[in-house]
């Protein structure tokens, strides 16, 4: 839980966070002092265009989402929201979900799924309990691949990629499901170059290993695995990508990572 704080050390914090490069807002999520917010990412590879729906309509911006589309995050509500998808320009939705509790400070994704007879959904609660003075990266899990229902992601240091006696930095991650869980905070590392690679859960053969990346200080990202194929028919077991979905008010779209196993 956040701790209460005064208004007299939010000023304080807030004068030291931008004299070393944060943000005031950041320190308002941290104190559960500003209004929730939550954005949609798109995750069904060769999926139709669709439109974000947050209680029943659709929030600026938030419309004709394409594949590996991250919209920029929107206010809402306090108190339980109802959240889906729907073909762009409709309201009824393809897949649909609840919030039972939005609550200030938080941010809220909500992922487009391919589900294995129809498309899914899936939903993070982020409660951002990142310390005020911090400037680590932010990294969750999350798994959109019915055809990889338990995975343990890694992601480790470029130079060192061997996980034969290392142990998963995001643990036995289930179909529609992120670790940390949603409701947890997210995991803290420093900025650096990183490789990620996944196995099936409690294995150590890799089925996805990527290119060396930077993940810079305060990056806020979300890992999502996504299965290879546009349609059903064509998932097998252990064909996955991984997106990099970057959290924040940005609008760029997920970067897919290649595979250097099998060079996709």
């Amino acid at each position: 839980m956040k701790m209460i704080r005064t208004m007299a050390a939010v000023v304080a914090v807030a004068s030291v966070l931008s004299a070393c490069g944060g943000g005031s807002d950041d320190v308002g999520k941290e104190l559960g002092l500003t209004n929730p917010q939550i954005h949609f990412i798109h995750a069904i590879p060769s999926g139709p265009a669709v439109d974000f729906l947050v209680n029943g309509s659709a929030p600026s911006g938030q419309t004709n989402i394409s594949y590996k589309g991250v919209t920029n995050f929107t206010n809402i509500n306090t108190g339980s929201t109802n959240v889906g998808y729907a073909a762009t320009g409709t309201t009824t939705a393809l897949a649909s979900g609840n919030f039972p509790n939005v609550a200030k400070g938080h941010e809220y994704t909500v992922l487009a799924l391919p589900g294995l007879a129809a498309p899914d959904i899936g939903l993070i609660d982020d409660p951002f309990d990142k310390g005020l003075l911090s400037n680590s990266a932010r990294v969750r899990g999350f798994n959109a691949s019915a055809n990889a229902t338990n995975l343990d992601l890694y992601l480790v240091q470029a130079s060192a990629t061997n996980i034969a006696n290392v142990s998963p930095t995001m643990p036995g991650v289930a179909f529609k499901n992120a670790v940390p869980a949603s409701g947890q905070d997210s995991i803290y590392v420093s900025g650096g170059d990183y490789v990620l690679i996944a196995t099936a859960a409690g294995s150590k053969t890799p089925i996805f290993q990527s290119q060396s990346f930077s993940l810079g200080n305060n990056a806020d990202w979300l890992v999502t695995s996504v299965p290879i194929g546009g349609v059903l028919s064509q998932l097998l077991p252990g064909q996955i990508h991984l997106l990099i979905a970057q959290n924040g008010n940005t609008t760029t779209p997920s970067i897919e990572l290649s595979n250097t196993l099998t060079g996709e």
